[in-house]
């Protein structure tokens, strides 16, 4: 079979840890050579660029956190997601650039053209397979954020903040619905894993329709 890309994103507090680790193992266990991996980060490198990009201890403004973000993916497409996919492997991975569309677009004002001029200089001719989009009101999901430890410099954000980066969320899945599927994350854990269940044994099913 060859390599697939799924995305998983959602806001702070929608469960996308505890599901894309699920949602690797169920992969492994229908046989598939899963990389599992997250963004920013992936990499040595991309993984420094994240505690920069969390943790910094000045200012960093959206330019630069935009930039950031951007070389980050650079360095996490060529050095792990684009060689597991030409080998074939299936690529899931916790967030990708539709959380820079949210975050960075929807959440700080970066305008979307230089957004995207950015995305098809780095990755133009990569797009992923499908994107789960696990969503929840603002309130619901930074409610169970609540008593995690520290935070970093987007759990600090405020709730207008989260609000303008779900809007985004929302108008990127309603303007590609083919790619991005939508997950109600305030169901019990058992059935959002059952909804995803539904959508990967699909993917998977299809993908081996397609490779008799």
């Amino acid at each position: 079979m060859s390599g697939r890309f799924i995305t998983v994103e959602g806001i702070e507090g929608v469960g996308k840890s505890t599901n894309v680790r699920w949602l690797a193992e169920r992969l492994r266990a229908r046989g598939i050579d899963v990389l599992l991996t997250r963004e920013p980060g992936g990499t040595p490198l991309a993984e420094r660029l994240r505690d920069v990009l969390l943790h910094a201890d000045e200012a960093v403004p959206p330019v630069a956190e935009l930039l950031l973000m951007f070389a980050a993916r650079a360095v996490h497409l060529e050095n792990q997601i684009r060689p597991a996919l030409a080998a074939g492997r299936w690529v899931l991975c916790d967030r990708f650039t539709d959380a820079t569309r949210a975050y960075q677009g929807g959440g700080r004002g970066e305008a979307g053209e230089r957004i995207e001029q950015l995305a098809d200089w780095v990755h133009g001719d990569l797009s992923p397979t499908r994107t789960l989009l696990l969503d929840a009101p603002v309130d619901v999901a930074l409610g169970r954020t609540r008593g995690r430890g520290s935070e970093d410099r987007f759990e600090r954000e405020s709730r207008a903040f989260f609000g303008r980066v779900r809007e985004r969320y929302l108008a990127i899945a309603a303007r590609e619905p083919a790619r991005v599927v939508t997950v109600d994350a305030t169901a019990p854990l058992a059935e959002v894993q059952d909804r995803l269940a539904q959508i990967i044994d699909e993917l998977v099913e299809n993908e081996k329709y397609n490779n008799q």
